[in-house]
C-alpha cells in the first residue's frame, strides 16, 4: 500500500504539472529548483511520453492497481499464484522502465525531477518486495538459500538498488553538489 500510495501521489502531481505545462509553455513546476533539479526539463523531453501519452498517466493506472492489491491483502484477500506472477511481471516491467528513465534523466536529459525520484523509489521497493514474497512463498523457483534470504533480509535488495541509484545521482553531478 505504501509504494502504491507514494507512486500514485508522484504520478498525480506530475500529471497536474504536465497539464499546466501544456496550457502554459512558460509554466515552471514547483520542483524546478535549480539547473539539476528541474522537473520542467524532464516534462518537456521526448522521454516523458514514450508510449504517446505522458508517462505519469501510466503511473496513475499502475500505482492505483498496486494500492488496490495492498488494500485487498490488508483486508485478508488471498490471490492465486498466477495473479502474483502477473504482478511480479508487471513490477519487472515497471522497474525496467524506471531504470531506462533513470539513465535518460541522468545522461541524456541532464536533469532530475524529485517527484520522478519518488516514483523510482516506490517502483524499486515494490519490485523487490513482490519478488521476495514470491520467492519466499515458492511461487518463483529458487534455491533454499534464496528463500531463506528473502525471508530474513527482504529489505536489503531495495536498499542496495536505491543506494546505487543515489550514488549514480551523486557522482553524476558531483561538481554541482560540492560547489
Amino acid at each position: 500500500m505504501v509504494t502504491g500510495a507514494a507512486g500514485l501521489l508522484a504520478s498525480w502531481v506530475i500529471t497536474l504539472d504536465k497539464f499546466k505545462l501544456l496550457q502554459d509553455p512558460h509554466f515552471q513546476p514547483g520542483c524546478s529548483l535549480n539547473p539539476v533539479v528541474s522537473c520542467g526539463n524532464i516534462m518537456k523531453s521526448e522521454q516523458a511520453a514514450v508510449f504517446g501519452f505522458p508517462n505519469p498517466m501510466l503511473g496513475l493506472a499502475a500505482y492505483a492497481v498496486v494500492l488496490c492489491v495492498g488494500t485487498g491483502l490488508l483486508a485478508g484477500a488471498r490471490f492465486p499464484r498466477w495473479y502474483w506472477l502477473t504482478l511480479n511481471a508487471g513490477c519487472l516491467f515497471g522497474v525496467s522502465f524506471v531504470t531506462w528513465l533513470q539513465f535518460e534523466s541522468l545522461y541524456r536529459i541532464n536533469s532530475l525531477c524529485l517527484w520522478c525520484c519518488l516514483a523510482w523509489a516506490a517502483t524499486i521497493t515494490l519490485f523487490w518486495s513482490v519478488t521476495a514474497v514470491n520467492v519466499r512463498e515458492g511461487r518463483l523457483p529458487a534455491p533454499p538459500w534464496a528463500r531463506s534470504f528473502g525471508a530474513e533480509f527482504p529489505w536489503l535488495p531495495p536498499v542496495l538498488h536505491i543506494g546505487a541509484v543515489g550514488m549514480l545521482i551523486l557522482t553524476r553531478w558531483w561538481d554541482f553538489w560540492t560547489s
